[in-house]
This record gives C-alpha cells, sequence and structure tokens, in this order.
C-alpha cells in the first residue's frame, strides 16, 4: 500500500547520462557519500550499472531503494520488461517500478497497463508502484483502476522555475507524493538574484537551495551530478532550512517553464 510521502529517501541520484566506466564511477562515488537512493530506467541505458555500483559497494542490498521506470514502448509488455530490468541489474526486486510515461499520444490507454504494474507489485517484483509524467485525468484513470493507496508517487518535473502547483497538490490529496525531476532546472539557476541571496544568508549553493525549497514543499528530489564535490553537496541540502518567507519569496519564481516537453507527451495540467 502506498505511504504517499515519507516512504522514499528525501534525496536521490538521478542516473540519465551516467553510462560506461564513467558512469559507473560516479555511482559508486556517490554510494561512498552516502546516496541510497538511486534512480534509473529503461531508457536511460544505466540499469546494469546501477547493478553493479550496489554489487561493488560491498553494502547491503536492502539499504538501498532503487527505482527503474517502464519506458512506453515496453507498456505493452510490462511485465516481462522489469523482468529484464531485475536482470540487468542482477536485483531480485526494485523498491519502487514506475510508468516512465503515459502512452504516446496516450496509445495505450492507462487503463489498458495500469493493472499489469500493480501486478508486478502484487508478484513481489516491485515494493512500491508509481506514476511519472501523470497528469491529473492520468492520475485519476490510475486510480479508477486500481484504487486508492496503491500508487506512491508521480515523478514529473519541477524545480523553483516550474512548480506544477496544480498537478502537485492533486497528487497529495490523493496520497500520492511528489518527486520532482529536473529540480535544479538543468543547471539554469546561476542568474537568479533571490536564489543567490538566500545562498548567502546560509552560505550555501544556489543548487542547494533550489533543493531544500523542494524540500521545504514535500517534494522528493532526484539530482543527478557525476562529480564528487557537486553529490556531496545536493546531499547536503537535506540540512539547510528554509524560512517561511523565504518558501514563500522562492514560490514566486514559478513561471512556469518547461524543459522536458516531448511533442508526444500529454496536455499538461
Amino acid at each position: 500500500m502506498s505511504t504517499g510521502e515519507g516512504a522514499l529517501p528525501r534525496i536521490g541520484l538521478g542516473t540519465f547520462g551516467l553510462t560506461g566506466a564513467g558512469g559507473l564511477g560516479a555511482l559508486l562515488s556517490a554510494i561512498s557519500i552516502g546516496y541510497r537512493h538511486i534512480d534509473t530506467a529503461q531508457s536511460y541505458g544505466t540499469e546494469e550499472n546501477v547493478g553493479r555500483a550496489i554489487a561493488r559497494s560491498g553494502i547491503l542490498r536492502n539499504d538501498f531503494f532503487v527505482t527503474t521506470k517502464v519506458t512506453t514502448a515496453n507498456l505493452v509488455r510490462l511485465e516481462e520488461s522489469v523482468d529484464d530490468s531485475l536482470n540487468l541489474m542482477g536485483l531480485g526486486y526494485a523498491d519502487l517500478v514506475l510508468i516512465h510515461w503515459p502512452g504516446r499520444y496516450d496509445d495505450p490507454p492507462v487503463s489498458d497497463y495500469i493493472g499489469r504494474l500493480a501486478r508486478v507489485q502484487d508478484s513481489g517484483k516491485a515494493s512500491l508502484i508509481g506514476v511519472s509524467n501523470f497528469t491529473r485525468a492520468h492520475v485519476d484513470q490510475a486510480i479508477a483502476e486500481i484504487g486508492l493507496g496503491r500508487l506512491e508517487t508521480n515523478q514529473f518535473e519541477q524545480n523553483v522555475f516550474l512548480q506544477n502547483r496544480v498537478l502537485a497538490d492533486h497528487c497529495r490529496d490523493a496520497g500520492i507524493g511528489v518527486t520532482a525531476y529536473m529540480p535544479l532546472a538543468g543547471g539554469r539557476l546561476d542568474q537568479t538574484p533571490l536564489l543567490a541571496e538566500i545562498a548567502a544568508r546560509h552560505d550555501a549553493g544556489v543548487n542547494q537551495i533550489a533543493l531544500a525549497f523542494l524540500l521545504a514543499i514535500g517534494s522528493v528530489v532526484i539530482p543527478k551530478s557525476a562529480t564528487p564535490e557537486r553529490q556531496k553537496s545536493n546531499l547536503e541540502a537535506a540540512t539547510i532550512t528554509l524560512d517561511d518567507a523565504e518558501v514563500a519569496a522562492l514560490a514566486a519564481l514559478d513561471r512556469g517553464q518547461r524543459f522536458i516537453d516531448p511533442e508526444w507527451g500529454p496536455d499538461w495540467d
């Protein structure tokens, strides 16, 4: 059953682009720094590296929280594709399996595959299940099929420039947590005076303040970084406490600026 917010570690490592030997090194670095929540996907080409990094770390599997995501091409063979992912990672189960995107142009519809995702959880191959890039309508369709309390999170683009409040509130009202990808707005934060001002006040970096804001409003964040220094900085964002005035000021930065918007994607809220 879903627990809404709280089951996922608050900060995870996004792994998009962490392929090859360099990507494996970045994963091992992150684990050594303290990351235990690792977010991968079938379409990233990083599942094998994630599994290798966990195996090489010497840390117990149960100490990790591993998320993977089923790509749209695999919605018609969802259960088999999860088996493929687990085999690639060398893991007996994933902590969280998400639908990465609703079907392209909503084909297939949510009703065709969300029950299969529930069966993956029922089989023990996923401790938790959820969705990604689902609009309010998609979330409601999923709930209509499998009921309240099954979806742990909806992972979607969220940062200070795109706060997606309507969708976030809708998910939380249904007991579904929010996981923010692109939490650092693709590296576009440095020219924002308000972020710099608050960062100076906390003796922190602008990226840390951007992450601290999302944490303050209840989101899980999964920033990606290949460098140990930035990995450490991102993880330390959890130690920053923003006051109510700072949170309100940062909320005013919202300008609905979306960076990830494929032509075949959903009609966003």
